[in-house]
């Protein structure tokens, strides 16, 4: 095991909101709570107290100290923006839009999270967002009979997966079409149920497997130059 990985693994549960956004945000960045509290000038055993103690209350210099570490905004890492839809903000002064390989695309889809899911039906386009994962290659989740979701059997999909980054005016975006099926062999949903690291935020059993085929894998990046 790494230095880093020992250090993550070393790492208490993040508790309360606050606590929960900034271990999010320097996780994906990569960083150790020790190299997030030395870019943001304080103490790592001050860090761990704000990721694991619901009751933390920084005053606002020590949230602008941890936003700039973090390379985001204060009012991301307290919440400001939670109902909000992502994309908000302002275009970035010299953007760099390109096309992503299949290669990154698949990189990027990476083995699970949340993405959205567009259904035919009868009365229109149906979206819905779901937790999903990657198994050989294919889409997978997991949903109920009579569900939004439960539709995509036998149809031609689409599934989107982004990522936008407020702070930098930066995104990516993946899009995956392809059939959807119905999952039927017992020791395939077994399988699926060990392998798949997301589960349903929407709770409950769900035991009916979807898998989308991917057929065509596309993708956009816009960051700035």
């Amino acid at each position: 095991m790494t230095e880093r990985a020992s250090s993550h693994a070393a790492e208490g549960s993040p508790k309360g909101d606050l606590g929960r956004r900034i271990t999010q945000r320097r996780t994906e960045l990569g960083l150790s709570r020790q190299e997030a509290a030395a870019r943001a000038g304080m103490s790592p055993a001050y860090l761990q107290y704000l990721e694991e103690r619901p009751p933390a209350d920084p005053g606002a210099g020590t949230l602008l100290r941890l936003a700039g570490a973090l390379k985001t905004t204060v009012w991301h890492l307290t919440g400001g923006d939670t109902e909000l839809p992502p994309g908000l903000g302002r275009a970035a002064r010299t953007p760099r839009f390109r096309e992503l390989t299949e290669a990154e695309c698949r990189s990027l889809l990476s083995t699970h999270g949340v993405g959205r899911l567009a259904v035919p039906a009868d009365s229109g386009p149906l979206v819905v967002p779901l937790n999903y994962s990657v198994v050989d290659g294919g889409i997978v989740f997991r949903t109920e009979p009579g569900t939004a979701p439960a539709q995509a059997d036998g149809q031609r999909v689409a599934f989107e997966v982004d990522r936008i980054d407020e702070a930098f005016s930066e995104g990516w975006s993946v899009l995956v079409r392809g059939p959807a099926t119905t999952v039927m062999d017992p020791d395939e949903t077994a399988r699926l149920a060990e392998q798949a690291y997301s589960t349903p935020w929407a709770g409950g059993r769900r035991d009916l497997w979807l898998r989308i085929e991917p057929v065509a894998v596309t993708g956009r990046r816009i960051s700035v130059t």
